[in-house]
């Protein structure tokens, strides 16, 4: 099978944690046989964003642990409708297209190609035409959603069951499925040989302050309580971002590769997730990638409390929950002076993991819900 999947970005996991999970299933889907192309516009947000924190050294790391995967490169304008006066563009797209089986599209995409994918499936294309929503702007900022042409589109994969129900109101009823997002268990898996381990990590974004009154509630102030080290990752963290890391103790370290994760999780006693608002209020049931990959590296995990309604892990035995500031303090000095519990946590998060949550488990799922669209 010939497998298209246009993307924001491949080569560029800052502020971009999609990437994560698409190159893993990619890699999968050529394991398994499957020819793969995988399209970026030039210009991308991520990847220019990446290029002036970290120039060219820094791109090169963020996609060198997959030397299967090659990005291909699209100019401005590319994709635009069949119909539009750009006839070179829209020739571009067929050869893009050509013998393709299967053609997945982000939901990061720019609303003309996403427009001229549909209008090309409408065309005669006999390839099966899936969108891929990852985001919680279809509750956030609906209109911007609905303003995308899916008309042409064979289905929706959701990343989560009450972001299926969104698209289930808009009317694609049996042809939105849910495709929870995954560990990607060839890269992220626990060390080889134990070393030592000291503190804490959070590997995460700032943004746009969609959680940072849950992080100095649920992190930093918990964190520094329990006398814990505290090292912090990632991107977009403004100057009173960084305030509040200095008057917790906290030590940023600023932007990780994705791949070099496993490493660093290896190196502490625990992470901890703090899920965004929207996923807490608006589309409980859904982690988001970091819980898989952490799990997936066999380290202790606290979490902020959200909503696991479709039953994806075991709270209590998969990672500790923390109702409020003070139950996270108490959960991060257990694990701090229990190493039973940290090896027991560890041990049934990893087994969570391999049982049903790796991009090889989410490959077959993509392949089986095409095959039944197909039909």
């Amino acid at each position: 099978m010939r497998i298209v999947a246009f993307t924001q970005s491949l080569r560029s996991c800052w502020n971009h944690g999609n990437a994560h999970f698409l190159r893993g299933v990619l890699r999968e889907l050529q394991a398994l046989g499957h020819t793969v192309a995988a399209h970026e516009p030039e210009g991308s947000w991520s990847v220019e964003n990446l290029l002036r924190d970290h120039g060219a050294a820094g791109l090169a790391a963020s996609l060198a642990p997959y030397p299967e995967l090659t990005a291909l490169i699209d100019p401005p304008g590319f994709g635009q409708e069949h119909a539009d006066s750009d006839a070179d563009s829209g020739a571009a797209l067929d050869a893009a297209l050509d013998g393709a089986d299967l053609v997945l599209v982000h939901e990061w995409n720019a609303p003309a190609l996403v427009a001229g994918l549909g209008a090309a499936r409408r065309k005669g294309g006999r390839f099966t035409l899936l969108f891929h929503d990852t985001h919680h702007r279809a509750v956030s900022e609906p209109a911007a959603m609905r303003a995308y042409d899916l008309s042409g589109y064979d289905g929706v994969l959701a990343f989560g069951e009450t972001l299926a129900e969104v698209y289930r109101g808009w009317g694609w009823g049996n042809r939105v499925v849910v495709w929870h997002e995954a560990a990607d268990t060839r890269l992220f898996r626990p060390p080889a040989v134990e070393g030592p381990r000291e503190g804490l990590v959070w590997i995460g974004n700032w943004g746009d302050g969609e959680r940072s009154a849950e992080l100095e509630h649920f992190l930093f102030g918990p964190a520094a309580r329990a006398g814990l080290p505290l090292d912090v990752w990632g991107v977009r963290y403004p100057d009173e971002a960084l305030a509040t890391l200095r008057r917790s103790g906290a030590r940023y370290r600023g932007w990780l590769p994705n791949a070099r994760a496993p490493e660093i999780f290896a190196r502490h006693l625990a992470t901890v997730h703090v899920p965004r608002r929207f996923y807490v209020e608006s589309l409980p049931g859904i982690p988001t990638i970091r819980v898989f990959e952490a799990l997936a590296c066999g380290i202790p995990l606290v979490s902020a409390p959200w909503r696991d309604s479709e039953a994806l892990f075991t709270p209590g035995s998969d990672f500790l929950v923390a109702p409020d500031g003070a139950a996270m303090e108490r959960h991060l000095r257990d694990l701090a002076n229990d190493p039973g519990l940290r090896a027991g946590l560890a041990a049934h998060g990893l087994r969570t993991i391999r049982a049903g949550h790796t991009c090889a488990h989410r490959a077959a799922e993509l392949l089986a819900v095409a095959e039944r669209l197909r039909r």
